[in-house]
């Protein structure tokens, strides 16, 4: 056997280290851009994390196996509160073969756990948060990928039975990778989006929360007080929007243009004018107000290159019967 760690362990090493360092909440905040960078390295890469998530959750089994088998021996613990549980490759036997088995190299190469009461259990939480203007590509450990809209806030809790998204405001779409095992769900204004194996936007502003599917299926139900008669399914090219009182609307979409924002663009069809600046001053610093209330159910359709609010308020003022005015407190639009 060559001495040489083959490309596949060394991958897999990797992938492990990738995984703690997702999981950390102290991380950088641009850990997910090279996370991406890495994972766009290699084709081997991304079969490698795969490979040792699957580790992760198999680990995650084991050693509570091993913590009970260690308690039925009457071994004493240590007292302290937090003890660092590091998987070493040992000689096999019957009281170490937990730690090797396949591809136990790998999760001695690059995979920590830290044991405490109720860690294995516990879900594993991390908040999310994009400003004005700012956009965010997140990966989760999972495989499953986030992408945030600006001024958009969620939270991601995994446990070994679920995995869970509360989106508190904002917008995200969310290419979730299908584990029966492990519902992936997203919260958003009391309603619960359940993923079926798919690739969805979910929209939440103020108390409407808006759903549209671009692949798989989702299904939508109500959780506490929220009134919804009952659950909703979507498949692909399908969109409803909810209001606070149940009411829901469901219309046919092309998935490409709600996802449009991801390359820098905005797409409407007969949506009022009120309604486009709304989303532009989430997308830039410089603000833009209606000074005419009249002016904002104009009806806008096109399509709008997110490049800087003066330009689009430019091309904007020749579609429509508007102009604007510009100061240092933003945009001012006035009927011409």
């Amino acid at each position: 056997m060559s001495s040489q760690v083959s490309r596949e362990d060394e991958a897999v090493a990797e992938a492990g280290a990738w995984i703690a360092r997702l999981g950390d909440e102290a991380a950088a905040s641009d850990v997910g851009l090279e996370f991406d960078a890495w994972l766009a390295a290699d084709p081997a890469n991304r079969a490698a994390y795969r490979h040792a998530l699957g580790l992760w959750h198999e680990f995650d089994v084991r050693a509570e196996a091993v913590l009970a088998e260690l308690a039925d021996a009457n071994l004493e613990m240590p007292p302290a509160p937090v003890v660092a549980l590091i998987p070493r490759v040992r000689r096999r036997s019957p009281q170490t073969r937990w730690w090797v088995g396949a591809g136990g190299a790998a999760l001695a190469a690059g995979l920590a756990l830290a044991v405490m009461p109720n860690v294995l259990t516990a879900p594993t939480v991390q908040t999310f948060t994009t400003a004005k203007g700012q956009h965010q590509h997140v990966a989760l450990a999972d495989g499953s990928i986030v992408d945030l809209d600006a001024e958009t806030k969620l939270s991601v809790a995994f446990s070994r039975g679920e995995r869970r998204v509360a989106l508190s405001e904002g917008q995200a779409i969310f290419d979730v990778v299908h584990d029966e095992s492990r519902p992936f769900t997203v919260h958003a204004g009391g309603r619960v989006v359940r993923d079926v194996g798919t690739q969805f936007d979910v929209r939440k502003r103020g108390a409407d929360v808006t759903v549209t599917v671009a692949k798989g299926r989702v299904e939508i139900s109500s959780e506490g007080g929220a009134t919804l008669s009952r659950a909703i399914f979507l498949g692909p090219g399908q969109r409803v929007e909810i209001e606070p009182s149940g009411l829901a609307q469901m219309s046919l979409v092309d998935p490409q243009e709600t996802f449009s924002w991801r390359a820098g663009r905005l797409v409407y069809r007969g949506r009022p004018l009120a309604e486009v600046v709304a989303d532009l001053n989430r997308q830039f610093v410089e603000q833009t107000q209606i000074a005419d209330p009249e002016l904002g159910k104009l009806p806008i359709t096109g399509v709008i290159v997110l490049d800087n609010p003066r330009d689009v308020m430019a091309r904007l003022s020749l579609m429509l019967p508007i102009r604007t005015v510009g100061s240092d407190k933003g945009l001012t639009l006035l009927r011409k």
